[in-house]
């Protein structure tokens, strides 16, 4: 689920654009009076669809970047109040990746403090979790968006962004998405991210409220459960980070957990999964990513996947989808 004020200004960019939205809403399932409670839940998967839909029927490319413009610090509630009254950029950082489950389970943004592209930078990457990977252009679009704009509203005069990497082709021309970022951006990278000057990250962030962050902190904590003890999950999201390395094994990721490998095998046995499972999981929907919406060459996905060559890759792709990657690239996406 992801709260409705997600997707604020949804329907006034779209009627900005000619284009009636309650239909698309509607055929989505989301019923457009909702839109006005911004702690209203609304699915995830069905808002991404309904953005993908709204791309399409109103030929406006680069409508994930339309509606972050009207985002704000507000968007993410109580989220919001903790965020602007951290002691530090670092201390807003952690406390984002710790409370993000609060504005929607499905979404998580990580922060690395060495982005792999720029020197001198650290990288805040966000991820849309929805299992099938279904097309998220433009959800993909309005995150990174909304994410550099409530960071620029936290850092002020402090934020510095170097580098903008998008995860797929991008959906509007790249000319588009620097004068949003008013920054560099590149496409069909590994993640959604945003690097910026790793000198900010120890700043001060003016005008916080030390008491009035502990006291919403509190409320999140109190109302709401932490989703950190899921093992599978910090699994998933360790192999995201390790795949294309030789450091991939069960033995590895435990290292990297801090938990004997046999530990980690009873948790996952415990959470009704085990590690063989995860990887191929990992490994399926990061295929679909890039042979959806990517036009990365096949060899170096099967590299980026782990795969020792190729053919193995291929051999994955006709097991999870019943043809090769080539052909599967080829197929219409629905």
């Amino acid at each position: 689920m992801v709260r409705a004020s997600g997707i604020s200004g949804y329907i006034a960019v779209m009627r900005g654009l000619g284009i009636d939205p309650a239909p698309l809403l509607l055929q989505h399932h989301i019923n457009p009076a909702i839109l006005q409670d911004d702690d209203a839940l609304l699915s995830l998967r069905a808002v991404t669809h309904l953005l993908e839909a709204s791309n399409e029927a109103s030929g406006c490319p680069d409508l994930g970047l339309r509606i972050a413009q009207e985002q704000h610090i507000g968007t993410l509630g109580p989220l919001g109040v903790v965020i602007q009254n951290a002691e530090t950029v670092y201390d807003a950082l952690q406390l984002t990746s710790r409370y993000l489950f609060t504005h929607s389970p499905g979404l998580a943004v990580t922060s690395n403090p060495v982005s792999p592209l720029v020197e001198g930078a650290f990288e805040l990457a966000v991820e849309i979790q929805l299992s099938g990977r279904p097309s998220q252009r433009q959800n993909i679009d309005l995150c990174l968006g909304t994410s550099h704009r409530i960071a620029q509203f936290v850092m002020g005069s402090q934020y510095r962004l170097k580098l903008v990497t998008l995860p797929h082709a991008p959906s509007a021309p790249l000319s588009s998405y620097r004068r949003f970022f008013n920054a560099p951006v590149i496409a069909e990278q590994e993640r959604a991210a945003l690097h910026l000057d790793a000198a900010v990250l120890h700043g001060k962030i003016q005008g916080s409220n030390p008491a009035l962050r502990q006291i919403t902190e509190d409320y999140l904590s109190r109302h709401f459960r932490m989703p950190g003890d899921i093992v599978s999950v910090r699994v998933r999201q360790a192999l995201k980070r390790m795949l294309g390395t030789t450091y991939t094994s069960k033995s590895d990721i435990a290292a990297m957990l801090a938990l004997h490998p046999r530990t980690l095998h009873r948790r996952l046995q415990a959470e009704g999964t085990h590690f063989e499972a995860i990887k191929e999981s990992v490994r399926q929907e990061l295929a679909l990513q890039y042979l959806r919406e990517t036009r990365v060459p096949l060899s170096q996905i099967a590299d980026i996947l782990g795969y020792p060559e190729q053919s193995a890759f291929t051999r994955s792709c006709k097991r999870w989808f019943g043809q090769t990657p080539s052909s599967f690239r080829r197929e219409p996406t629905c």
